[in-house]
């Protein structure tokens, strides 16, 4: 492509998984030729919850170097991929407060017409991915973007089964991201640039 799309990842991770699979969407991102910013969000968790659990506070002390999201981030972007663990059927608190935060772009109109896209995990199965997509997905729709699912578009998400965006079940840990996981984020990242890079050519001709 003759303008790289710009794609920013912005995700929260408590434990890694939700990291690990940032990092593949990230390399199939750039090998599909977009420019790309990894983010995550701030935590908001307090100290004492994060040390009970060492999955947690190992992870917290190996992405301390890992740059955090800023509105600037969502700006620069042609494309946004979101991505949350499930809490409760919804992203989590720190992912919503970055959100939050983007009200001054939104008022100005500065969020619409980019794609968007999203990936989340559980503990369990049907533990809440799809509605966590879901409802990420409606705000997109407030800001004006245009939502790209993978969908069926591929015959590997037949395998993966979910159309709404990639997902993992860890089980507590005890699942590593595996090939099929993997799979479904160099899908979903293939068809966010290239549905970006087509809305970003068609713009720029308009």
């Amino acid at each position: 492509m003759s303008t790289p799309v710009k794609l920013a990842i912005v995700y929260y991770s408590s434990t890694g998984t939700i990291a690990t699979i940032a990092q593949e969407i990230r390399e199939a991102a750039e090998k599909a030729g977009a420019e790309v910013r990894l983010r995550k969000v701030a935590e908001l968790a307090p100290q004492a919850a994060i040390d009970s659990n060492p999955a947690w506070a190992a992870h917290a002390a190996a992405t301390a170097g890992t740059a955090e999201a800023t509105p600037d981030d969502m700006e620069w972007a042609d494309a946004v991929i979101f991505g949350s663990p499930t809490r409760y059927g919804n992203i989590s608190a720190q992912l919503k407060q970055f959100i939050d935060t983007l009200g001054g772009l939104w008022a100005e109109g500065k969020l619409a017409d980019k794609v968007y896209s999203g990936f989340a995990s559980s503990a369990t199965a049907h533990g809440g991915q799809e509605s966590t997509l879901l409802a990420l997905y409606n705000t997109i729709h407030h800001f004006g973007g245009i939502l790209v699912a993978p969908g069926y578009t591929d015959p590997s998400k037949f395998v993966d089964g979910n159309p709404y965006g990639t997902s993992h079940v860890d089980a507590q840990g005890n699942n590593p991201v595996d090939d099929t996981t993997r799979t479904a984020a160099r899908v979903q990242a293939e068809r966010v640039v290239k549905i970006a890079a087509a809305l970003k050519a068609g713009l720029a001709g308009a």
